[in-house]
């Protein structure tokens, strides 16, 4: 006749130091030597009980590199056996051995860190030159695009290559990416051909082809410089976005790099906080933050910034429309014209 299997869940933990042990691992993830300083029991007899319970599935193992690491079964606990150690977990959480084994586990995980510490004492001042070498100069920047919210539609608003639309679309629910140049947009596609969540379109900035309110954050990544209205794009961008949407700008500060306009059709010679912030203000923006990027050493340009607004409450579509049509401000040379 078959036993119910709540009976041999009940042998299991018919023992005193296996409860112990499944008290500590249900709170801690520790390996057969933790077990040991924390039970004051040898590794033979800490490995006879694990094995009981990894057997009846109260526990769970996994490797990490030379060491392997035991855990008390979560949610894949069976309901009888859970229903059970609710009633065991009562009754031995408050005795003298298990403050004892709580105070034991502080020391175990107080070991651990000291090792940290150790290691970072001994490497602080060469740590940031080894973590770019493992792992890269870029990588925490890609890691906190991880924090965008991923019901967002977000514009990349003169898109060219497709290259901020790419780190972006995994972590969002869609991009549009929009670009006046058909030959960007050609490489743009070739690019994101394998994001299912990204749609690329051809249009001005100056007229998006996007519908009002469409977007949730709207960015312009080395855009605007190459536009000879920037209070119009600055009002599109608000026009398609929600209220309360974000804006980002990535431009250029103030230089005197003339030649930037004559060998890459520059038509500004970058941007002030002051002006940024004016072309901001007319265009429906609120919260208008302002900060310079730390330069990249191995970087030639111009220093750049970063701007982030949002459109304001209540500004409607009409109201943007006219400071769309106000009068840019002066570039710091003139504008070229057909590479004059």
């Amino acid at each position: 006749m078959t036993q119910p299997p709540i009976l041999k869940h009940m042998l299991t933990v018919a023992d005193a130091t296996r409860c112990r042990m499944l008290r500590i691992l249900g709170r801690h993830e520790l390996t057969v030597s933790e077990l040991c300083a924390v039970l004051q029991l040898p590794q033979s007899t800490v490995s006879r009980h694990l094995k009981t319970l990894l057997d009846d599935h109260w526990v769970t193992s996994r490797r990490d590199a030379t060491s392997r690491f035991y855990s008390m079964v979560g949610a894949e606990l069976a309901s009888d056996a859970r229903e059970l150690w609710t009633l065991i977990e009562a009754q031995v959480g408050g005795s003298a051995a298990a403050h004892q084994d709580d105070q034991r586990v502080e020391g175990v995980l107080a070991e651990r860190r000291s090792k940290s510490r150790e290691f970072f004492s001994s490497t602080a001042g060469q740590w940031d030159h080894l973590r770019e070498e493992l792992f890269g100069r870029h990588f925490h920047f890609h890691a906190l695009l991880g924090l965008l919210d991923d019901r967002w539609v977000v514009g990349d608003l003169g898109c060219g290559t497709g290259h901020v639309t790419q780190w972006v679309a995994p972590f969002v629910r869609r991009v549009v990416a929009v670009d006046g140049s058909a030959e960007m947009l050609e490489t743009a596609r070739e690019r994101l051909g394998g994001l299912e969540n990204v749609e690329v379109r051809q249009g001005e900035l100056e007229s998006l082809p996007v519908a009002d309110g469409r977007l949730d954050v709207a960015v312009l990544f080395l855009v605007l410089h190459y536009v000879p209205d920037p209070a119009r794009v600055l009002s599109e961008a608000g026009r398609v976005l929600r209220e309360g949407g974000r804006l980002l700008i990535v431009d250029m500060l103030p230089h005197d790099r003339e030649d930037y306009q004559q060998q890459m059709g520059h038509v500004w010679l970058g941007f002030s906080e002051a002006q940024i912030a004016r072309y901001l203000s007319s265009s429906g923006f609120d919260g208008c933050r302002v900060r310079p990027l730390p330069p990249d050493s191995d970087a030639r340009g111009p220093s750049l910034f970063a701007a982030t607004a949002r459109k304001a409450a209540g500004t409607a579509s009409a109201d943007l429309g006219a400071a769309a049509h106000a009068a840019p401000e002066r570039p710091l040379s003139p504008p070229v014209t057909n590479g004059r």
